[in-house]
């Protein structure tokens, strides 16, 4: 199992889950190898090129669809892979600093358009899924925010906390302490329908954006022309995994839900979430040096 960046993550958490649970059913080891780099794209380049006989998998996350977008890749995420499940969703959360005048998005849409370029949100790298969230509010409220890119949502978020920035769109998990305990204020989730591990946060769509939907993500695929029979051996017994309680509960603690689709939806919702990411940095001129 290819994990396409360091230990610690969410990724690698969802990985070495299913990797564990898959030894314990088979009797077969499956090791997890994290092979970081290049914004994900390192290891699965080594899973395209790996021979498809089902004995090297790879789990990628919703940055791999805008990878498509803003680099010129050793390979094709649709067509060089094959989709095994969506393992897991995600939202992410609009916090601001206290001291911002909005209580909601719609006062931050206002806040906005009253004063062009002046509001600043971080994020947790150029190109990243929390840099083209903001990059999709300014396209669908017809607003302008300064972005100001950061080495991760920790420093970002520890910025929006000391008031050096305004804004951030943060996962969950994150941000918990920090809202909980009062230091920024979250105003929705990105998710079209509200996330249970904060029922009491309204959607963006809820919030007075239609159209708003940025969910993060995690899925496992193969090399292509992995056969048929091998890949549904492993959807049927990750899905599996996925559903039960203790993985659930692992889950939760980085904010995802379990998703566990056939291959054949994954494949469409890639194919979907490039096309997505793919108007988005056009549209906001986004490069990456």
């Amino acid at each position: 199992m290819i994990i396409p960046f360091a230990p610690g993550g969410g990724t690698d958490l969802t990985a070495r889950a299913i990797a564990m649970k898959l030894t314990e059913a088979w009797g077969q080891t499956v090791v997890p190898d994290n092979r970081a780099g290049a914004n994900g794209t390192i290891a699965v380049d080594i899973a395209t090129k790996s021979p498809p006989d089902g004995y090297t998998l790879t789990m990628i996350s919703s940055s791999h669809s805008v990878n498509s977008s803003l680099y010129k890749l050793p390979y094709d995420l649709s067509r060089d892979l094959a989709p095994i499940t969506q393992a897991t969703t995600q939202p992410y959360a609009l916090v601001v600093h206290p001291s911002v005048a909005a209580k909601s998005v719609k006062e931050v849409i206002a806040l906005a358009k009253a004063k062009p370029d002046a509001m600043t949100y971080g994020s947790s790298g150029l190109g990243g899924l929390s840099h083209l969230s903001g990059a999709l509010l300014c396209s669908l409220a017809g607003i302008k925010l300064v972005h100001v890119p950061y080495k991760g949502g920790a420093p970002a978020l520890n910025d929006v906390v000391g008031g050096q920035i305004q804004m951030l769109f943060s996962t969950l998990l994150q941000s918990d302490t920090q809202r909980k305990a009062g230091r920024v204020r979250a105003l929705a989730v990105t998710t079209k329908q509200r996330s249970p591990g904060a029922p009491d946060l309204p959607t963006m769509q809820e919030a007075g954006v239609p159209g708003y939907e940025v969910a993060g993500w995690y899925g496992v695929l193969a090399p292509a022309k992995t056969p048929r029979p091998i890949i549904d051996k492993l959807n049927v017994e990750i899905v599996r995994i996925l559903h039960s309680p203790d993985v659930q509960n692992r889950l939760a603690a980085d904010g995802s839900e379990a998703v566990g689709s056939t291959p054949e939806q994954f494949g469409a919702h890639i194919k979907s979430e490039v096309a997505k990411w793919a108007k988005v940095v056009k549209e906001a001129n986004i490069r990456v040096d």
